[in-house]
Parts: C-alpha cells; structure tokens; sequence
C-alpha cells in the first residue's frame, strides 16, 4: 500500500466570520463587518454553534473509525479548534496515540485586498473583477493581492505527497478549510479546470462536514467513499 489507508477530510466548524457573511462573498454592509474588522484570517475563531459542531462530529468519527495515526489542522485558529473538539472525544490515553501535526500547505486561500471589505466597497475598488471572474473562471481567477484555487491546489499536491511518502498504510484525519477542501478533491478525483471551476450543486462542504477517501487496492489509490456527511442537528 503506497498510499494513507483512510484519508478523512473535515471542514472546520463554523466561525466567527461564517456567521457574520452568512454565506455572501463579502460583508453586506459595515454593521456585519464590526464585530471581526481588523482580525486577520489565521485569528478567526469558531463560534458556540460550532463547538457544538465539533464535538458531535467527534464522537461520530471514533464510533465509525476508531483511533487516527495523525490528525493535522492548518494552524489557522478555527481548525485548531475545531480539531482540539473533535478530539475530546477520544479518551486520553487514545487521544495521546494520535499524532497532532499543524501544516501550512493546507491553510485557507488567501483572499487578498478584499478580505475585509463590504460589497459596495469591493465593487467599487474593483469594478472590472466580476467580469474577470466569469471570463476566466473561479479555478484559474486570482483575487487582487490573493491566491487562485489553482495555487492552493499546487500547495495541497505538495501536501499529498507528503502523505503518500510519510503516512502509507495509515489513518489520517485533516481539518481544513471549503476553498482548500475543494483543491483536495480536485487533486484526488483528477478534476479538469471545468470540474473544478464551482463546486457541483449539492456538494459545496458544510460547517465539521466529513469528506472520506479510502485505499482502493484494485485502482492503486484513494477513492471517495463520501462526501458533505455531516453528524449534527442543522
């Protein structure tokens, strides 16, 4: 076996900025943006809803796999926690077994100059991005001063190799974030820049939702056994 055995891949619980953009690219207005302005991108924490996320993922994830080899967040504040409370499930002298590792090449896309701006104000400074945007599409589109998913995904492969290297035979958790989840599938399914342009409807990963890949010995690699399965009350 060349490859991790079990790959289970968990979208942090909801933070602190999930809730205030509620779902929208950018801040609606000012009042929305007050309470996180300022803070940056690695120092967003979850909210109480998403602890409670964690935590029922958690105990999901032990009653279905047992104990994971090594579990690695982004070092962005809302994987820490939201691993720390996925792990609380574990007793403790399990959750010692388990390896914590923190890896950047798995951390969130950076957004750029826009990070913190309202619609209007993103509209206004960039008035040509939305035609970009649709011209050349949400895989290969880079936002001023960020990253494409493209080059998240070039980080993601990094880390994957990694895996494949270091971790055959082993099972392994991440806790990552949706523009990077989508750079894993699109590295593990082989997505073309099409696929990977937006996420197919019904699959863009919920808040602690879980996306699992297991070794398939017939095909050499890790196949998708699901994906957006999520363990909590909505």
């Amino acid at each position: 076996m060349h490859r991790p055995k079990r790959l289970a891949i968990v979208r942090h619980a909801k933070s602190l900025r999930n809730e205030l953009k509620r779902g929208h690219t950018y801040f609606i207005d000012d009042e929305d943006r007050a309470r996180v302005r300022g803070i940056p991108d690695h120092k967003i924490p979850i909210t109480s809803e998403g602890h409670l996320q964690a935590l029922a993922t958690g105990i999901a994830l032990r009653e279905r796999f047992g104990t994971f080899d090594y579990a690695y967040h982004s070092g962005y504040l809302r994987t820490v926690e939201t691993l720390d409370d996925i792990l609380f499930a574990w007793p403790e002298e399990e959750r010692e077994r388990i390896q914590v590792r923190t890896n950047p090449f798995i951390r969130e896309r950076d957004t750029g100059y826009t990070y913190d701006m309202t619609v209007d104000e993103a509209h206004a400074a960039f008035p040509w991005l939305e035609e970009y945007w649709q011209t050349v599409g949400g895989y290969l589109a880079q936002p001023p001063g960020g990253e494409s998913l493209i080059q998240v995904s070039e980080r993601v492969y990094t880390f994957l190799n990694m895996l494949f290297r270091d971790r055959a035979g082993e099972s392994i958790l991440v806790v990552t974030h949706g523009g990077t989840l989508r750079s894993f599938r699109a590295n593990l399914e082989r997505w073309t820049y099409e696929q990977a342009t937006k996420w197919p409807p019904g699959q863009s990963p919920r808040n602690c939702s879980l996306t699992l890949y297991e070794f398939d010995p017939t095909a050499g690699r890790l196949a998708l056994v699901e994906h957006n399965t999520i363990f909590y009350e909505q």
